[in-house]
């Protein structure tokens, strides 16, 4: 394998290109790679991760919108082109498909990346609500994103939408912290490694997906709002403090504080009332 090509990072992309051996290092351990996985890699930029990943025996589908590091990956990684083990996509992937990717429809597959900060929110999306769901997700994002995922209501933080969305998919871990050094150019804050494990829509074989959404954006609506306040404006008010009571959640309480368990089987009994 040729040296790693150096392409210059295109801020329009949101491009921070990894520079460290050792976070790719980090994130496939998070990932728990094996020979016989299939992983997809957003953005792969220059390579450096797709090199750990190549380098664990995986097989990787590379998807990169830059046609600059098409090509300085199609060098690097000629070898591994030819063997089958690396397939460059060229997409820009908030567009894409995830059912015209090969391998994936018919396999269990991985997603290790690195991903642009202005894409987080898509892209979290894009894996966990597909019908195509990876069994792992790591995405190495803004630090203060992936902090607020893994909040806890027993250590006294709050939950979020972004939280509880991902909790409704899998079991999301802090794996470490990545500082802006890492990076060419250094983005101007602080990286986290974030681990999303176990992932499947079993929290929706007896209800609805759309309806624990849309409650969950209801509830969120005007966050200093009690939850029961934001609600009675599509539910009974009496029907919800019946529920509420049965649920054994207080009346004063902010969507901020329900943990994911009782979202969950709050939109059950409201799937009665819809």
């Amino acid at each position: 394998m040729s040296d790693i090509k150096k392409i210059f990072a295109k801020k329009s992309l949101g491009q921070h290109f990894l520079t460290s051996p050792v976070v790719p290092t980090w994130m496939c351990d998070a990932a728990e790679l094996t020979p016989d996985d299939v992983v997809v890699e957003i953005g792969p930029g220059t390579g450096v991760l797709t090199k750990e990943i190549l380098a664990r025996g995986a097989t990787v589908i590379a998807l990169e919108a830059d046609t600059r590091a098409l090509e300085a990956l199609e060098s690097t990684f000629a070898e591994e082109i030819t063997k089958g083990k690396l397939i460059l996509q060229h997409t820009d992937v908030r567009s894409l498909d995830l059912h015209t990717l090969p391998l994936i429809t018919t396999q269990p597959f991985k997603v290790v990346a690195n991903i642009p900060y202005y894409l987080s929110g898509l892209l979290f999306r894009m894996f966990l609500e597909s019908s195509i769901q990876p069994t792992d997700l790591v995405y190495l994002v803004q630090k203060e994103v992936a902090k607020r995922i893994v909040t806890d209501l027993k250590r006294g933080e709050k939950e979020s939408l972004l939280s509880l969305s991902v909790k409704a998919y899998g079991t999301p871990q802090y794996v470490k912290t990545v500082t802006r050094g890492h990076f060419t150019p250094p983005p101007k804050v602080d990286s986290g490694v974030i681990a999303i494990r176990n992932i499947t829509k079993d929290n929706f074989i007896d209800i609805e997906e759309s309806l624990f959404f849309n409650i969950l954006h209801i509830g969120f609506g005007q966050k200093r709002k009690q939850l029961l306040g934001n609600l009675s404006k599509h539910y009974d008010r009496e029907v919800l403090t019946h529920i509420f009571s049965t649920l054994d959640i207080p009346v004063s309480t902010r969507a901020e504080d329900v943990p994911l368990a009782k979202w969950l089987t709050l939109t059950a009994h409201l799937a009665l009332h819809s």
